[in-house]
């Protein structure tokens, strides 16, 4: 055991355990090597973190012991990995430097370690965190297990965020939200995946958990005591079948719960499939798909199915390498259930993705499941000019969740995002076909370029040697790789036109005699463009008049613009400006702990904070500080690639303002009486303003919208609760935006 450097006892104690625990939770086979590799690390380690702390005040070592834990137990990997796990942060907080590691572990682990390690932060770009993620995926091609560490390295952070600045976590959560949820689902470790988004939901939308998290403890009796009431009669089938099987049960994820209540508008105590019962099969490879189907037969011989809702991945595997045969049921007391049919190979692929990918690789004939989602991200990386906000997101598209597949003529099978369209197709068989295509059959028909792409679509492509494409194909895009080889021609086109207008600026300089380089970007600043590039196309395009020149002043080899004289300004008298909300006198702020009176603010329009409201403060690079709710539609998005713009905002007084709020009111429509009784509850019973009312009814059914100006967010959860309560109203929620 390495010499522990601290002082504290308990805490020497309290590393060992630590270190214990990591070598028990090691199931993949090691040599002596390995062991000793392990030790090494390990000392290491504690030696370079010694003097280090977490924002908790507990020992740093603990992080990186956990991190490697959760690699070895959680995600299955093995000593390398485990290794470069202990070591991922010495190279980026200690005098430990990359020589260091390749000397003591060999160049394999130096390479898993520097791909961990973030790049300099003296690094001059608009978003450091895209940087540094796209830093980590150019070694996702080379050595996956890089991105495997990160992802335990930021589930560990994630479930010890308490400590954290309460806007440090609602950035950290923003960005595993917006990046890391979803590549654990493409990765295939759905475990790691929705403990990713019921944690990032604990600090977004910390209400919504809690009420959830609630209604699930108070329900787990009755839930436990019904699944196992469900299994009875179709366990006694299951074995007549001779079959070797397990049988488990579990409750959906909070936040797969709270997406069920918003996208089918309705209450917790109303959604169908809270149960889920996974039958997993132990049969040899060959049987697999024929025992799913016979299980299949049997569950719906005993309970009657939803045939709309079954779901086969056996026969065709999700992009990820998901395999599994998904069913919903009518139980007893006519509930739904889902349940889930598999072998144990298919659940540990299920639950270890990409990590159990590798010990059946070959397995079987079918091609590699990760295999071209690999060649997309190496094309996207392969793009140097793409900055990295526009990778990162380019990125995100191939992390998708839903799926459509369509085939080749040849009758090929392709996967494709759900919302892909046909032009995507295109670029997804060969760059070359997606820039020459000019038109495209689906089903031995034409259609548009942009067409949706339904499951079943047998797709043509036709070209044309003189095609190019132009910038509003990007409109009819989804896809990374489309958007990315679109963007990357244009860019070319750009060139080579803008070389035309560079050789005609070169000769106007050199007219007027002054030298090129000292004039050239102020002209760019002069003529309003964004760089060199774009004055040279526009030159080329006769979008400027270069005549211009001439009314510049010449001194040496510098052209002086000629000074413009501003307008004089008139003042006007003040007009009362309609706004969002109203304030006699503003609501107090604090941003970061100070008055928000030295800042000039808004409250964002995106979401409509009000007084009470768990909210941010983004500093914005063209209209200022805004001030956003947490739960608002744009702050994933911004916190995740604008991370270090987030500052802690926090209402410490109301003020006597007033805010506008929009409700969506739907129900049953019970004719003109509807609007009385809705306007009754507002104006009468609580006493609020309504600003606009609209309502539509149809087929007896009404949807209705009411703004209403309130004072604090306690006057939005009263009026909300109120309106639940009246007769023939199914929903009533908050609108995000406008």
């Amino acid at each position: 055991m390495a010499e522990i450097q601290v002082v504290d006892k308990e805490e020497k104690l309290l590393i060992q355990r630590a270190y214990r625990g990591l070598l028990k939770s090691i199931h993949s086979p090691m040599d002596e090597e390995d062991r000793d590799n392990i030790r090494k690390a390990y000392k290491l380690a504690v030696e370079a973190h010694a003097k280090q702390r977490r924002k908790s005040g507990e020992p740093y070592i603990l992080h990186p012991i956990a991190v490697a834990r959760i690699c070895a137990e959680e995600v299955g990997l093995g000593p390398t990995a485990i290794v470069a796990a202990l070591l991922h942060d010495v190279v980026e907080d200690t005098d430990v430097s990359l020589e260091d590691i390749y000397s003591r572990f060999g160049d394999r682990v130096a390479m898993i370690v520097d791909g961990l390690t973030k790049l300099d932060r003296s690094y001059d770009s608009d978003s450091p965190q895209a940087e540094n993620f796209r830093k980590v995926l150019s070694t996702l091609v080379k050595d996956v297990r890089v991105v495997l560490i990160k992802m335990a390295d930021r589930l560990h952070n994630m479930r010890t965020l308490g400590s954290m600045p309460r806007h440090k976590q609602l950035a950290i959560a923003a960005e595993t939200n917006y990046i890391y949820a979803p590549l654990a689902h493409r990765l295939g470790l759905y475990n790691m995946k929705t403990e990713f988004q019921d944690l990032c939901m604990k600090i977004t939308d910390q209400e919504s958990y809690q009420d959830i998290a609630r209604k699930l403890q108070e329900t787990k009796t009755s839930r436990t005591s019904y699944i196992e009431k469900f299994i009875v009669p179709m366990k006694k089938e299951l074995e007549e079948a001779g079959l070797s099987f397990r049988i488990t049960g579990r409750p959906k994820s909070i936040h797969s719960i709270w997406n069920k209540i918003k996208s089918k508008e309705v209450i917790f105590e109303e959604i169908y499939d809270l149960f889920a019962v996974r039958v997993i099969l132990d049969v040899p490879r060959r049987l697999e798909k024929q025992a799913c189907w016979q299980v299949y037969s049997i569950v719906t011989d005993v309970y009657r199915p939803i045939p709309e809702r079954l779901k086969d991945w056996v026969t065709t595997p999700k992009s990820n390498g998901y395999e599994s045969l998904h069913t919903t049921v009518i139980g007893q007391d006519g509930r739904f259930v889902e349940v889930q049919i598999r072998t144990e190979r298919m659940d540990e692929i299920a639950e270890r993705g990409y990590a159990a990918h590798w010990k059946y690789k070959g397995v079987s004939d079918s091609p590699d499941v990760y295999e071209s989602w690999l060649d997309n991200v190496r094309e996207l990386l392969e793009n140097h000019e793409t900055d990295a906000i526009e990778f990162l997101n380019d990125f995100k598209t191939s992390l998708f969740n839903e799926e459509v597949y369509v085939y080749t003529p040849a009758g090929d099978m392709k996967i494709l995002p759900k919302g892909a369209t046909a032009l995507d197709f295109a670029f997804m068989i060969h760059t070359d076909l997606g820039l020459r295509c000019t038109a495209i059959k689906i089903n031995n028909r034409l259609v548009p370029m942009g067409y949706r792409l339904q499951n079943g679509d047998q797709v043509g492509v036709q070209t044309g040697k003189n095609q190019k494409p132009n910038e509003s194909w990007l409109k009819l895009v989804v896809t990374g790789k489309a958007r990315s080889k679109i963007r990357t021609a244009l860019r070319e086109e750009r060139k080579e036109q803008g070389a035309i207008g560079k050789e005609t600026l070169e000769r106007k300089l050199q007219h007027l005699k002054v030298d090129f380089e000292t004039n050239a970007d102020m002209l760019v600043k002069h003529f309003g463009f964004r760089s060199r590039l774009d004055l040279y196309s526009a030159i080329t395009h006769d979008e400027i008049n270069l005549l211009e020149l001439k009314k510049f002043k010449v001194e040496g080899q510098r052209l002086l613009p000629p000074v413009v004289e501003e307008p004089v300004k008139v003042e006007k008298p003040e007009e009362e400006a309609p706004s969002t909300f109203r304030r006699s006198s503003p609501p107090k702020l604090l941003l970061n702990g100070e008055s928000a009176d030295q800042y000039e603010y808004q409250l964002a329009n995106c979401c409509n904070p009000v007084m009470g409201d768990d909210v941010f403060a983004f500093l914005s690079s063209n209209s200022g500080m805004k001030i956003h709710r947490t739960t608002c539609p744009n702050a994933v998005n911004l916190m995740a690639n604008y991370g270090y713009r987030v500052m802690k905002a926090e209402w410490v007084q109301a003020g006597t303002s007033s805010f506008r709020v929009d409700l969506l009111v739907t129900g049953i429509d019970t004719g003109p009486g509807v609007i009385e009784r809705l306007s009754q509850r507002i104006s009468s019973t609580l006493g609020l303003n309504i600003r606009s009312f609209y309502i539509d009814g149809d087929e007896g059914f009404f949807e209705g919208k009411i703004s209403l100006i309130v004072s604090n967010k306690d006057q939005i959860v009263q009026a909300i609760q109120a309106l639940k309560t009246l007769d023939g109203i199914s929903s009533v929620t908050r609108v995000e935006s406008n």
